[in-house]
């Protein structure tokens, strides 16, 4: 999958990835690892000599590889400007300078300036304070109503998604202040099923989607049932190219013997590849389940719903991580 992702980024314009923990060692032999690949543009954040002496020490060349620090930033007064404009009144000039001087709002900002392609960090910064920028700066793109986010789990030559296992704790309907809904839960789920589907199709897996429940077909009642229900019906009407069905069981959604015999007639019930879980409890345990349990490698959260490719690392990430997230992140640029 890294050799295809990679040959695609060889063939297209080079592009930059922002580092919002310059200083990390395991950020800094990942960024040697890219320059000496040659194939993605690493910007790192940080205090200059600090950066430099953190690679001196662990012996990794990032010579020649940019490293701003925002505390010596020449157009920083600019950046300040379209922050404030961006908060439209959340934040004063104070507050947003306050803020840039922290790798991951200046490096986030620096994206939607124009001057990088993506984003990833998380190596010392928590889930929160990368997506919190991103919805802050970059915000959503048209008609994105939540960001979710999707695991690609690699097992030799197999690959599966999986959706939304790290962002959404659950899906509640949106009201206005009348009480009126104006976007439901199911909207909300079938535009995760949607998202998860179209960032499947970039690691080369034609997504066969199933909408997992405790049910399979209505053979069960509440819960999560009506939800996933309800979401596979959005997805049929707004998506009509995209092989959904549910709700489902997981057995049912795997194997066909099962699959069948539950929901007759199914194109996906038996053969799904891209499972979208309704709940961040089941979607979390269900990935580490295949990762621990099934020998799958779990590469994300890749972040899905924003104006620009920005990527979360988990804290206890190493540099292997870091070097294929960042290519996963500017794959999706």
């Amino acid at each position: 999958m890294f050799d295809k992702l990679i040959a695609q980024l060889k063939a297209d314009k080079k592009r930059t990835i922002v580092f919002t923990e310059g200083h990390d060692a395991r950020i800094l032999e990942a960024t040697a690892r890219l320059k000496e690949g040659g194939f993605l543009t690493p910007l790192l954040i940080g205090n200059v000599d600090e950066v430099k002496a953190a690679a001196a020490k662990g012996g990794f060349d990032i010579e020649g590889i940019e490293i701003i620090d925002p505390a010596a930033y020449a157009e920083m007064d600019s950046l300040v400007n379209a922050m404030v404009e961006l908060r439209k009144g959340k934040m004063s000039a104070e507050e947003c300078k306050a803020a840039l001087s922290k790798g991951n709002y200046f490096g986030t900002m620096l994206v939607k300036a124009g001057k990088a392609d993506c984003l990833l960090g998380g190596a010392t910064y928590s889930t929160a304070d990368t997506v919190r920028p991103a919805l802050q700066l970059v915000k959503t793109k048209k008609g994105a109503n939540l960001v979710s986010s999707c695991f690609i789990m690699v097992r030799g030559d197999e690959k599966i998604a999986m959706g939304d296992c790290a962002i959404n704790l659950s899906y509640e309907d949106t009201l206005d202040k009348e009480g009126n809904v104006t976007v439901t839960a199911a909207q909300k789920l079938a535009e995760v099923a949607i998202e998860t589907a179209n960032t499947a199709k970039v690691f080369g897996i034609d997504p066969k989607v199933a909408m997992l429940s405790f049910s399979t077909n209505g053979s069960g009642k509440g819960g999560t049932v009506k939800l996933s229900h309800d979401a596979t019906l959005v997805v049929k009407e707004k998506a009509p190219e995209i092989n959904i069905d549910g709700e489902m069981q997981f057995d049912a959604a795997v194997a066909p013997e099962v699959g069948q015999l539950k929901f007759p007639g199914s194109k996906v019930a038996g053969y799904a590849n891209t499972f979208i879980f309704p709940n961040i409890e089941a979607g979390n345990i269900g990935y580490k389940i295949a990762q621990r349990l099934g020998g799958f490698e779990a590469y994300g959260p890749i972040l899905q719903g924003l104006n620009a490719p920005i990527n979360d690392l988990s804290r206890g990430c190493n540099a292997d991580e870091v070097y294929k997230m960042a290519i996963i992140t500017a794959a999706l640029s």
